[in-house]
């Protein structure tokens, strides 16, 4: 191919390969900031039962409901083949489809594993913004803090009256939406109007869930949204992917593919990294023992502690040793939202090592 003759091959590239970290980025936004989406190449524990647990919460059942009885492992190594990032056509909830590789040593103390190098940085200004009533408004706009506008949105020029700019921005499905940014009122300040009811009205966006935005390098633009109230799902493949999985094993299958919907059910991540939990599994965790977990709350980062009270298996009858939300757990303080009575030990950071008193 001679892309250094006419250039158009190498030009296009390049628009691709934007489109796609735009895309990639966005898909991130609004999955939120502490989600985690293995990459091709890495090493994972796939745990079944976080895997059941997260559709459990996406059909809005309640955990631990009756469920088949999967003859598998509690915990199967796999390598991650293939990674799509998607989003629900009706909902917009994103989503992961992701490819696993069972492996054929389930040791993990004598796998020897490399991970793949980091992807490389795309660099965007981006901000969220919780709606209010106001916000959701049909007759009203989209008010920008000032630190916001100034950092993430395309400058505008001071000297023209009025002082306006139009925004053209891609969301997830491809579609463009048309915005007016514009800075007035007394004091002023910065609104996102003309535009800005139809894509509330589109996305059904009600106060509570947050938009979000951000900026390439290249002038890219991408919007979507974030929900505060997870919609259920009717994703067929996504209801019947525990089952799939369990056949693939259990045939002996090279493959199987995933449906991993993080806003569903925030606390169960069942595709693991390999170091993550092989650090975890190092870690003599003990009744008493005093840990840390990251949670989010409105997008912002939260560290709470608490106190391990006891270790045991969360379901010993049909899947007995499992170490997936095996420690039962007091919280320090009453945080105003919900946290988990069980988590997992990768899931938590020890910051103190009492006498021990019994132990994974």
């Amino acid at each position: 191919m001679e892309v250094h003759h006419n250039g158009h091959a190498a030009s296009s590239t390049a628009v691709r390969d934007t489109e796609t970290a735009l895309y990639t980025a966005l898909w991130h936004a609004c999955a939120g900031p502490f989600v985690t989406v293995p990459r091709a190449g890495e090493l994972v524990f796939y745990f079944p039962q976080g895997h059941i647990e997260q559709v459990e919460a996406s059909e809005n059942q309640a955990v631990g409901q009756q469920r088949p009885i999967y003859n598998i492992p509690w915990k199967i190594l796999c390598r991650v083949i293939n990674v799509q990032l998607k989003v629900d056509p009706g909902t917009d909830e994103v989503f992961a489809q992701v490819t696993l590789f069972p492996q054929s040593n389930q040791d993990e103390n004598t796998v020897e594993y490399e991970p793949p190098p980091p992807p490389p940085r795309f660099h965007v200004r981006s901000f969220s913004k919780k709606l209010t009533a106001s916000d959701t408004s049909t007759y009203g706009g989209l008010s920008v803090l000032k630190r916001h506008a100034e950092e993430c949105l395309p400058p505008l020029d001071m000297s023209s009256e009025p002082v306006m700019r139009e925004l053209i921005a891609k969301d997830l499905h491809g579609n463009d939406w048309r915005f007016q940014h514009i800075f007035r009122g007394q004091p002023k300040r910065h609104l996102l109007t003309s535009g800005w009811s139809g894509f509330v009205s589109s996305k059904r966006l009600v106060p509570g869930d947050t938009f979000v935005f951000l900026r390439d390098d290249n002038g890219g633009i991408g919007v979507g949204v974030r929900r505060g109230m997870i919609e259920q799902s009717n994703d067929p493949i996504h209801l019947n992917g525990v089952a799939t999985a369990w056949e693939a094993i259990s045939s002996g299958s090279t493959l199987f593919t995933v449906h991993h919907r993080p806003r569903s059910s925030p606390r169960a991540e069942f595709m693991i990294p390999f170091d993550q939990y092989i650090e975890s599994a190092a870690t003599n965790y003990s009744i008493g023992m005093n840990f840390e977990m990251r949670s989010e709350r409105d997008t912002v980062e939260h560290r709470f502690t608490g106190t391990i009270m006891r270790i045991e298996d969360i379901d010993p009858l049909r899947w007995r040793e499992s170490k997936w939300r095996c420690l039962e757990v007091r919280w320090d303080e009453n945080c105003g939202m919900p946290l988990p009575h069980r988590v997992s030990p990768w899931s938590i950071k020890p910051i103190a090592t009492p006498m021990q008193v019994d132990t994974v």
